[in-house]
């Protein structure tokens, strides 16, 4: 009998495990209670992935020696492989009791306990393990991830820098310290940490999906393509994956070759809400409307409250002109979880009122309150709704309007609203006490607006008179016609709103127009390309730089047209009355609507949209066309 037990326990440890359990049980079946046959080849079963039967052969061992150690350790190693977390815990306490320094015990109690997702639990466990064994690379990388998980990311920089100092080869290392460098916003780092995770493994396909994300994450869209069709290469089924290929892809505009990878994204994973987001999302940007509002309508029957699905199906039903279902929907946009964010919120920063901020208004009769409007988004937006606002005071006569606005458009828009008798404040100033408030954005739903009933633009807008004062001289040039030009909106672009400067060539070289740069701001490249080009004498920049919304109407009220993309510029000279010739993308915000090139919010404006996605020399050149005739 022993020497059937030396020889399994031979052969156990040069690997030969067949040769190994023939001899154990030759042991057990000479003795039935021999403890060490029973757990060493409880440890084989275990290593064979056979864990039931392993735990019964380690239980019955344990059993017969109640106060070893390393018998509870194993046998809770077992259990934990069956998912029996809980009486795994129980068998490493034991360990711990038996032998309170016993350094694995600790350790396996550790992934026990983060398993489970109780991360403070973890982290006592792995620090013992770190005390006890301060050179083991697995304890340190382990007391990492309990950091993490707890939130704590600059400690756990350090513990898994300390694992890569004691194993400089441990690629998961790498994988989790990038990881912890992405929480602490140091991309490039995390970015370093992950090829270094790949170069040791590159089949590691954790490091090459963070790797992906944190390129995409960065704006390296590109990059993040290549990275993504990398980790689909390894796991071609990878949901996950195939989402961020998606997104990635579809930040680059190429929203043709998107749809295919998120629709797999969903044929592998039909409860997958975010894939079916971003698939609703490609289509709506192809035009698509009716399959997009699909794919959000199965996005919100996975997660009924997934607020970005709400809200980009509030886009899509806006767009087609459906007023009824989509400005509910739309109040989505104020969740911080939507895909645009909240609007600003409604802090209280008036010192005579010191009460919460006031209630939602959502329509119900006034009855002589205050109503606090404020505005949100950008200029453009507070330009186009602020039409509401005055049909708000006519109808509610009693009730006090106060109108809160960005700081650069209150010169433009106080005069107009005293007109209205509503009170203007400025964003960020005092404001009287309300209370009541409602978003900008939100007045169409309250007031019971349909495509059929959208109003004109506000009433009496008009540079004030010291504006025009200011800009009376020449705009410069000396061509009949003078027309303002907008090509994108501030310096950080959205490559769906804006042209390249060399994209306008078209328009520059028409004869017998004089082109005033509207744009507030121009980067470098542009303003060093407008001062060498052929046509700089046709092409003027106001004299004295335009200070705010009054003064870049002064300027518009004195063209002939205006041609802008979608930005502020655009909204400003279609208030003011101006001809406007707007460019648009191919997937245009929704207050353009489809199918149209008129605009019920500004009747002197003309739509040019792009026949395709990035087609904008299409519609450069049809504005060329209409100048010339």
């Amino acid at each position: 009998m022993k020497q059937a037990f030396v020889r399994a326990y031979a052969a156990h440890r040069d690997g030969r495990l067949d040769d190994a359990e023939r001899d154990y049980r030759a042991t057990l079946a000479a003795d039935p209670a021999h403890v060490d046959a029973l757990h060493l080849l409880g440890v084989l079963r275990h290593q064979q992935g056979q864990h039931a039967e392993a735990v019964a052969l380690v239980r019955r061992a344990a059993d017969l020696r109640p106060d070893d150690a390393a018998l509870q350790l194993n046998l809770g190693n077992a259990l934990k492989a069956m998912g029996k977390l809980e009486g795994a815990i129980e068998r490493f306490r034991n360990a711990l009791t038996l032998a309170p320094t016993f350094a694995l015990a600790h350790y396996n109690l550790g992934n026990a306990y983060a398993a489970l997702g109780r991360h403070e639990d973890a982290l006592f466990s792995f620090s013992h393990a770190v005390r006890l064994q301060p050179a083991d690379a697995a304890s340190h990388n382990n007391l990492g991830n309990a950091l993490h998980a707890l939130g704590r990311h600059a400690e756990a920089v350090e513990s898994f820098r300390m694992a890569l100092r004691l194993h400089p080869g441990h690629a998961g290392a790498h994988n989790n310290l990038g990881m912890a460098l992405n929480a602490l916003d140091d991309h490039e780092g995390a970015i370093e940490q992950f090829r270094a995770a790949l170069a040791l493994q590159p089949r590691f396909v954790a490091a090459q999906f963070n790797l992906a994300n944190t390129l995409d994450a960065t704006g390296r869209h590109d990059e993040a393509i290549t990275a993504f069709e990398a980790v689909l290469a390894l796991q071609p089924r990878l949901a996950p994956a195939l989402l961020g290929l998606g997104n990635a892809l579809a930040a680059r505009n190429r929203h043709e070759e998107a749809s295919p990878a998120l629709e797999r994204a969903v044929g592998i994973d039909p409860k997958f809400a975010l894939a079916w987001l971003a698939l609703g999302t490609t289509r709506h940007a192809l035009g698509r409307h009716e399959t997009a509002l699909r794919a959000f309508g199965e996005a919100l029957r996975v997660r009924p409250d997934l607020a970005a699905a709400h809200f980009n199906r509030a886009l899509v039903w806006l767009t087609l002109g459906d007023f009824r279902r989509g400005l509910p929907e739309y109040e989505w946009r104020l969740d911080p979880a939507s895909r645009r964010g909240a609007s600003p919120a409604a802090t209280d920063n008036d010192a005579t009122q010191t009460a919460a901020s006031p209630a939602r208004w959502n329509g119900e009769p006034l009855a002589g309150r205050t109503l606090l409007v404020q505005a949100e988004q950008g200029f453009g937006d507070t330009l186009q709704f602020m039409r509401f606002v005055p049909l708000l005071a006519q109808r509610e006569p009693g009730a006090r309007i106060v109108f809160e606005v960005q700081p650069p458009l209150l010169p433009l828009v106080a005069p107009m609203a005293a007109d209205w008798r509503v009170t203007v404040v400025a964003r960020g100033g005092a404001r009287p006490r309300a209370a009541l408030h409602c978003p900008l954005l939100s007045l169409p739903l309250a007031l019971g607006t349909t495509f059929d009933t959208l109003p004109g633009p506000a009433p009496g807008l008009a540079a004030p008179p010291a504006y025009r004062r200011k800009r009376r001289g020449s705009l410069g040039g000396q061509a009949k016609r003078k027309i303002g030009l907008a090509w994108s909106g501030r310096i950080q672009r959205n490559e769906n709103r804006a042209l390249p400067l060399a994209a306008l060539e078209p328009l520059f070289a028409l004869d017998g127009i004089d082109w005033i740069v509207l744009q507030p701001e121009l980067d470098a490249a542009d303003a060093a390309a407008l001062d060498r080009h052929p046509c700089r004498r046709r092409i003027h920049r106001p004299g004295k730089p335009l200070s705010d919304f009054a003064d870049t109407a002064a300027v518009i009220e004195r063209l002939d047209a205006v041609v802008s993309v979608d930005t502020s510029i655009a909204h400003l000279a279609g208030s003011l009355g101006c001809p406007l010739w707007l460019m648009l993308p191919f997937a245009a915000d929704w207050r353009w609507f489809a199918g149209t090139d008129d605009s019920p919010w500004y009747p002197r404006a003309r739509l040019v949209r792009q026949p395709r996605p990035g087609a904008w020399a299409d519609v450069v050149e049809r504005i060329a066309r209409a100048l010339r005739a």
